[in-house]
């Protein structure tokens, strides 16, 4: 017998006031709204005694109504939304009562008050025969049924019970025996073993155990959303911290790169001023020497014997002079080099690469002040003492070499 076309507006009823109750929760007390229910400016609602134990608890000097003392506002936040809720002197009794919810309340409560058989009866119908209510109950068949179904269906050599008779038999947790049949049927034989009915009993025991599995299950689900905000806090945090510390070390690369640039400039510049020396040097010797050609050339055509003879003694001494300057000092073979200044940052690429995380957590003072300057200070020593092999290594020697002729200048 398939009485579920009968069941379904009663489950739609059941699922709809489940739902209205759990409206009706109060999220401090997890209880029904208990009247006076205050709305807060956050539209949230609360028992107006669980709102002034949270602004109580939040407030521990704030002056209650009875004191003679003039009371004081204070603040509390809503425990749904976490809005800051800032009340006057009146404290929670300021907040205005929802009197829309407070009815609800009332009628749910009369709803829920209403038997459950006496609204079954309004709908339960037979699905095989539409206009016939179901009426009696199968005892081997264990299913509310009708009378033509015992009569001309499914259950006619079935043993019945009248409903209500079944239902009382539950709500005292009797067993179910032979009843009268409706519609004519002949009373069972009391040798027949009854069949056992669900009591009442048994019934709110399974539905206290399913409220209590719901309970648990609420938690662990609200646990759950816990972690998973605690998760998604602690992976914003931690990715500030990665970008603070590669910030460090962008910064000590830098700091590095400038002083290396400044080390090449030095370099540069005395290398240069030297050479430009040299070049003034021999630009004046040159001028001069060109001169004292000119002037030799003016001598030779000179007419008259005597102006001649009386300038070219101090003329040969001149370019007796001349010859006798030493302009050997030039910049040795491969003085312009600065192939000494390359580096190989190969390695230290590689092990930027295998950057990876700490397998073990952090200190709690390390972990909250990331990127500090302690931490900043060891990255540059670790990249500091790092050496940089060959060509570096040949800079020494080779520098001094180019250095030595300074002193020549």
């Amino acid at each position: 017998m398939n009485f579920a076309v009968g069941l379904k507006p009663l489950l739609a009823e059941a699922r709809s006031m489940e739902s209205l109750e759990k409206q009706l929760i109060c999220p401090i007390c997890l209880e029904m709204f208990t009247k006076p229910v205050v709305i807060l400016p956050c539209q949230h609602n609360l028992c107006r005694k669980c709102a002034n134990d949270v602004f109580q608890a939040s407030n521990p000097l704030w002056q209650s109504r009875g004191s003679s003392a003039v009371p004081s506002g204070g603040r509390f936040r809503c425990p749904s939304c976490r809005h800051e809720v800032v009340l006057d002197r009146h404290g929670v009794y300021g907040l205005q009562r929802n009197l829309l919810v407070e009815n609800i309340i009332d009628i749910y409560k009369q709803e829920s008050a209403r038997p459950l058989h006496a609204k079954a009866e309004q709908h339960l119908m037979c699905e095989e025969h539409e206009d016939e209510r179901i009426n009696i109950y199968c005892l081997r068949c264990e299913a509310p049924t009708c009378s033509l179904c015992k009569v001309f269906g499914a259950h006619k050599d079935c043993e019945v019970a009248p409903l209500p008779a079944v239902y009382q038999r539950q709500k005292v947790g009797a067993l179910g025996g032979a009843g009268e049949g409706p519609g004519g049927c002949l009373p069972s034989q009391p040798s027949r073993p009854s069949h056992p009915v669900l009591s009442q009993s048994e019934l709110s025991d399974g539905i206290a155990m399913l409220v209590a599995g719901n309970d648990r299950i609420q938690a662990i689900i609200t646990q759950m959303e816990e972690i998973c905000r605690t998760i998604e806090e602690n992976g914003r945090r931690q990715k500030q911290h990665l970008v603070l510390r590669f910030d460090s070390l962008y910064s000590i690369l830098e700091e590095r790169k400038k002083e290396l640039l400044q080390s090449i400039a030095r370099e540069q510049e005395t290398k240069v001023q030297r050479v430009r020396g040299l070049i003034r040097q021999y630009g004046d010797h040159l001028e001069a020497s060109s001169k004292l050609v000119e002037s030799a050339i003016q001598a030779m055509e000179e007419p008259q014997m005597a102006v001649y003879l009386q300038h070219s003694k101090e003329l040969l001494k001149k370019i007796t002079d001349m010859s006798k300057v030493s302009m050997s000092s030039r910049p040795e073979p491969g003085y312009e080099n600065m192939d000494h200044f390359s580096i190989n940052v190969d390695y230290v690429a590689e092990m930027l690469r295998t950057i990876e995380f700490q397998t073990e957590p952090l200190g709690e003072d390390e972990a909250d002040v990331p990127g500090d300057g302690s931490e900043a200070a060891a990255d540059e020593d670790r990249l500091d003492s790092l050496e940089v092999p060959e060509a570096m290594e040949d800079v020494g020697p080779r520098q001094k070499a180019a250095s030595s002729p300074h002193g020549q200048h």
